[in-house]
Formats: C-alpha cells, structure tokens, sequence
C-alpha cells in the first residue's frame, strides 16, 4: 500500500462517525486488553528522585509529566487513579484512548498544539492548580521526538515542575507506518522507566527563552528515552533501580535491587555506578545559555558537556 493510499484510507476512517457507546465499548476492551497483555512484562524502573513519583506516600506534587507519544499506554497501565489529567488529541483517533484514560482513573483533556489549542491550554492551567498533568509533547501529528512549546508555557505559567519519563521496551514491535513509530511490546519481554528530576521552568518567560529552555527539555526526554531503551535491551544497567508495579498513590511498596552499572554517578563526593549512555552533573547550572532551574539541583547533560566537564 503507497503513502498517499494510505492516508487515504485513513481519511477515510477518520470520517466514519460512531455512537458515543461504541467508544465507551471499545475503551473498556482495550483496557481489559493492555491489563492482561502488560502485566506479563518484566518491569523496572530508576528514579531520581522518589518525591517525583504520584504513587510515592512522600509525593511532593503536583507536576507536569511529559513523555513521547509511542509509549503512552505505559504510563496509564503503571500510575491508575493517581489525580493525573492527560491531554489527548481532540480527533477522533483519540476517542477510545480517552475511554482507556478514564477506565484508569485518569482526567483527559481534549486538544493539542494543533487543533484546539487555546481553549485546552486554558483548561490546563484551570485544572493544573493542585493537579499534576500528564503531556505527551510530540502528539498528535509529530513530528516524532520534537517537544513542542506548550509544555514548557504550562511549567513557567503555572509554576509546577516538569518531570521527563523515558521508557523503553526489548525488542518491541513497532507500527513503522504511523508517525510515531508507535511501540507495542512482545509478551514476557523487559520494560523499563526513568523518573527524571523535577525541572522548573522560570515565570514571565518571553518566546526567545521559552524556545531555549524547549531545546533544552527536549534533549533531557530524549537522553532519557534513549537511555531506558539501552537498559531494556540489556546494553547498560543502572544503580539502585527497583521493581516497577501497578499501583494508584501512596501504595508503592519499593524492592531495590543492588547496585549495578559500569560508570560513574558523582553525588556530593561519592562516587557510584552508572551506565554509559548518560550522565548526571551535580550543582548548579552554569552554561552560557539560560537553563530551566533543576529543584534537586541536578541536571543530566549531554555527552560532549561530560566530556568537558569530566
């Protein structure tokens, strides 16, 4: 099937109008489906900084999660019911995802950077006084991996921090049609999850800043991203990661693992394991450009900087 057949048809599914009950259904379906078929998977997870995580007794929210679009069925699977509010695409495609939200507990918000884009901007900001937000920064059209601007306006408007979630699975199938790339992970395989640092992006913010501070994220999910799928495929590990469960908040019962990795992780003179995809500088932020504001006082930087630094 060519491109241009297959957008086509795509068109032409998108302008089939279904009963509102038939979403509900298929919503409650997948659901069903994505419970089953993920909790077959060997999950893992590191965290920076456990106050991060919405399933933490010590969770010290609200915050802006953000992930790539090819993996968003993974957060709703292992964070139900924890005051999460997503935005999803006001198109239909994303109707029974919506339902999928819902059934998990979740809030949703219908709109995008494209479509809608003020009035569910607004209902961000309503919403997210006292209420962490979940973003998937590339959807719903792409391009893939490029974080888009909205994001970072929510953190510096609200004054709530992004934390970036990277995620990779073994080996997963991939839909290489769609945009995304979207990932579907093969039953009994590895998942694993970084939790980054809580990221807060500065108020009053003009559009010169909020594009640097936009580049500057988006290298900080990508790293990540990247960094979770050499550790699901078995090319790195990383020190005091844990086992990763299906829990709603407050009942996280960690098991940590002992400490693993080939590299270093400097924190306050000590010295650790660390995988070889990444690196963490502690301290302040001192590049040139200005930089989004890390409230741990961490930031991860890119290899050429460790190098420098290192």
């Amino acid at each position: 099937m060519t491109a241009t057949t297959h957008k086509k048809k795509r068109k032409w599914l998108r302008g089939i109008k279904l009963p509102a009950w038939a979403f509900r259904t298929a919503g409650f379906a997948a659901i069903r489906l994505m419970d089953a078929w993920l909790s077959t998977l060997n999950l893992r997870m590191w965290r920076y900084d456990p106050a991060a995580d919405p399933a933490e007794k010590s969770f010290a929210g609200p915050a802006l999660y953000i992930f790539w679009h090819e993996y968003i069925l993974l957060p709703i699977y292992i964070r139900p019911h924890c005051k999460l509010t997503m935005l999803l695409s006001a198109h239909q495609d994303a109707e029974v995802l919506s339902h999928v939200a819902r059934y998990a507990g979740m809030g949703t918000i219908r709109g995008s950077t494209y479509r809608d884009s003020v009035a569910a901007l607004r209902k961000m900001l309503r919403c997210g006084q006292g209420v962490s937000l979940a973003v998937v920064p590339d959807g719903p059209r792409g391009p893939r991996r490029k974080l888009a601007q909205g994001c970072v306006y929510l953190s510096s408007r609200l004054q709530i921090p992004i934390v970036a979630v990277g995620m990779g699975f073994d080996r997963p199938w991939r839909a290489r049609r769609a945009w995304d790339q979207f990932v579907i992970p093969k039953p009994f395989s590895c998942g694993r999850v970084l939790l980054g640092p809580r990221i807060q992006v500065p108020a009053n913010l003009d559009r010169d800043a909020l594009e640097q501070h936009r580049q500057w994220i988006e290298r900080q999910l990508e790293q990540l991203t990247s960094l979770a799928e050499e550790w699901a495929a078995g090319r790195c590990q990383l020190p005091q990661d844990e086992a990763l469960y299906r829990l709603g908040p407050g009942q996280l019962d960690t098991h940590r693992s002992q400490r693993t990795g080939s590299q270093r992780l400097e924190a306050s003179g000590t010295e650790v394991s660390q995988p070889q995809s990444a690196r963490l500088e502690s301290g302040e932020i001192g590049d040139t450009n200005p930089q989004p504001a890390v409230t741990s006082g961490w930031r991860i930087v890119s290899d050429d900087e460790a190098r420098n630094v290192g």
